[in-house]
């Protein structure tokens, strides 16, 4: 295995991270509730009364955030190594995957396991581990 190191970023890595786990923590302290994207979007569908208001703030800015940076940041190049349909499989399999479990890579590996979650544990392992595999078997044994 090679490390690509013109494009490896550890420190934007780790700063997105601690970003988010600061973001995560600030979403338990002042609304009780996980931060986990699939359940906050999944409540939109038939949302409980007075809680309409902060999904959909949220929802905006997971749209807003990209925008703003799209506009006003230096654009790289985009890259996608796969074909029209295979990203329609692997959004139908996460999109599976994450009603399967119960929740989303966000709710389980930053929040759940954070919160010492067994289930969460088990959830974040199982996407790892098929994810792993995934990679492997793409590139190593069919390719």
């Amino acid at each position: 295995m090679t490390i690509d190191w013109v494009h490896f970023t550890p420190w934007a890595s780790l700063a997105g991270g601690i970003l988010l786990g600061v973001a995560a923590a600030l979403f338990v302290l002042f609304n009780g509730r996980v931060l986990g994207i699939s359940g906050i979007l999944g409540g939109l569908v038939q949302p409980r009364a007075g809680d309409l208001g902060w999904r959909l703030a949220f929802i905006a800015g997971l749209l807003v955030a990209p925008t703003l940076w799209y506009l006003f940041a230096e654009r790289a190049a985009p890259r996608i190594d796969a074909a029209g349909p295979v990203l329609v499989v692997a959004g139908l399999l996460v999109g599976w995957g994450t009603r399967y479990a119960s929740g989303c890579t966000s709710g389980h590996g930053v929040c759940g396991i954070a919160r010492l979650s067994p289930r969460s544990l088990a959830a974040t392992l199982t996407f790892m581990a098929a994810g792993i595999a995934t990679v492997f078997l793409v590139r190593h044994v069919f390719a």
